[in-house]
């Protein structure tokens, strides 16, 4: 049986955009650091050419006897890279903001987190699929037991990610798709409003303890609290408004990028807010960047390409009958879904804004690897699907 070539296709029109805008959007950081004009184009093409071979060569593998091997891989090593990079010497990694997230090796460098995510979810299928049975109803007290080791594990990630990296999107994310999943492999609802609850507390633990985090919920609040406490009754405004906000500068000028592009957009090259004004357009803000150049049209464009991705996907989940590999394509379909979700909320202000790449758009070698792993993984699976 052969792999599902929409899904290939589709991920690789993708790729073919975030190429297209990796030589239009990082103008200013080629002038500011007099790099050459090709600069990130170069690397970004190497990358998704590379990305592309990969996912081809994965989905040609046998997943009866490559797909453990592959996950259990990915989620072992990441681990203890994970582990590790923070007792490496500071010519092995890279910082940013004080938290060491990438390990640098010759001519690149890679976050292992990126990576780690696709081990996550190829674990938890396993395991769910061993530990949780649908057709025998439990108690709460017995799912409870069930999910214990997960939790725990799930903490180790927290500390790993949150603390030691100081990422905290990243394991919001995977808190959603490990409560997700496991809703799909058989628990009960009541343990999926747990889950939901108990991530919302280890947030808010990480928010309050973070000043730099506090700061980023302020900032975000500054922004939309005029609209907010408009349609709550006026003796909330007292308790509610924060005066001190301080303003949100990337939030204001993303709108402001969004705004200027209008339906059909500046034109390819000729937006104005990636001129210093968006100091990560080509990264964290590219949805801004692409919607300034090609308008709310392409980004729509571009959001139907994402959608009949995740539409592939999830049919491959759907007629899946190895139950792993039913829950690895959701987990996957997952990540991307919260994922571009999370960023694109956050650049239009309806949540604070997180570090988070958008799947196959923003520039980096690391997010664009990782995923092109997780596609050639699911293609993998697809040969086994009936589709």
């Amino acid at each position: 049986m052969s792999a599902d070539k929409y899904l290939f296709y589709l991920s690789v029109a993708l790729l073919g955009v975030s190429v297209v805008f990796s030589l239009s959007l990082p103008v200013f950081t080629v002038l500011y650091f007099n790099y050459d004009e090709y600069h990130f184009f170069i690397r970004q093409s190497i990358v998704v050419l590379v990305g592309i071979i990969l996912m081809w060569l994965i989905s040609q593998l046998n997943p009866d006897r490559a797909f453990k091997w592959l996950g259990f891989g990915l989620f072992f090593f990441c681990l203890v890279a994970m582990g590790l990079m923070h007792i490496l010497p500071a010519s092995m990694v890279t910082e940013a903001g004080g938290a060491r997230r990438w390990i640098r090796l010759p001519g690149f460098s890679l976050a292992p987190v990126e990576f780690f995510k696709i081990g996550f979810i190829y674990f938890l299928a396993w395991s769910f699929a061993r530990k949780i049975d649908e057709g025998h109803k439990k108690s709460i007290s017995e799912e409870l037991k069930i999910l214990t080791p997960y939790l725990l594990l799930f903490l180790v990630v927290v500390y790993l990610i949150a603390v030691m990296q100081n990422d905290l999107g990243q394991v919001v994310i995977l808190a959603l798709t490990l409560v997700t999943m496991a809703l799909f492999a058989g628990t009960s609802m009541r343990i999926f409003a747990m889950g939901i609850l108990c991530a919302s507390i280890l947030a808010f633990l990480a928010i309050i303890s973070s000043e730099h985090r506090i700061t980023r919920i302020k900032s975000w609040w500054g922004n939309v609290q005029d609209m907010v406490l408009s349609l709550l009754p006026k003796s909330w405004e007292s308790v509610l408004r924060v005066a001190d906000a301080p303003e949100p500068y990337q939030i204001s000028h993303s709108l402001n990028a969004i705004k200027h592009g209008d339906m059909f957009g500046q034109g390819l090259g000729a937006g104005i807010f990636k001129l210093g004004f968006l100091s990560e357009v080509h990264t964290d803000f590219v949805l801004a960047g692409i919607a300034e150049e090609i308008g709310v049209f392409g980004i729509l464009c571009i959001v139907v390409l994402i959608l009949c991705l995740l539409f592939r996907i999830f049919r491959i989940s759907a007629r899946s009958e190895n139950k792993v590999y039913h829950l690895f394509s959701l987990g996957v379909g997952l990540i991307i879904s919260f994922s571009f979700l999370m960023n694109s909320y956050g650049i239009t202000s309806i949540t604070p804004i997180k570090g988070i790449a958008v799947p196959f758009l923003s520039y980096g070698g690391s997010s664009i690897l990782a995923v092109c792993i997780s596609i050639g993984m699911v293609l993998m699976v697809s040969k086994k699907a009936k589709l």
